[in-house]
């Protein structure tokens, strides 16, 4: 797969709450995710993403979420999460917005790293 066709495919499967087909159809198994902090700040392979998602799962209700078109440039693409989420043990309601850049190697996304503000931190 292209990367143009990578993009489309994780904002349309983001959007229609599929984001599992993103992991299956989508990413190497030798993924990266980094995140600005956080339980996770680093995931490397597959099985620490999952974790991370379980982690994320158990902590946050998400309300909604949208996720914009693509920006694609060679082998990266970027876009913008917008999530309504509640922070289960606290019970606190918000509203983020974050930037994910995703990088494309042989047909899979290989990193994503996840840039946002982090006003409790």
């Amino acid at each position: 797969m292209k990367t143009e066709e990578i993009a489309n495919n994780l904002v349309k499967w983001c959007n229609a709450g599929e984001e599992r087909k993103c992991y299956e159809q989508l990413y190497s198994p030798n993924i990266v995710s980094k995140e600005q902090g956080g339980e996770f700040p680093v995931a490397k392979g597959m099985e620490e993403v999952q974790k991370k998602g379980q982690w994320w799962q158990e902590n946050f209700e998400v309300h909604s979420s949208e996720t914009s078109d693509p920006i694609v440039a060679d082998n990266w693409f970027a876009v913008r999460h917008t999530m309504d989420t509640t922070h289960k043990p606290s019970g606190q309601r918000s509203t983020m917005s974050e930037v994910g850049v995703y990088q494309v190697q042989d047909g899979k996304i290989v990193q994503e790293e996840f840039f946002y503000d982090n006003p409790g931190e």
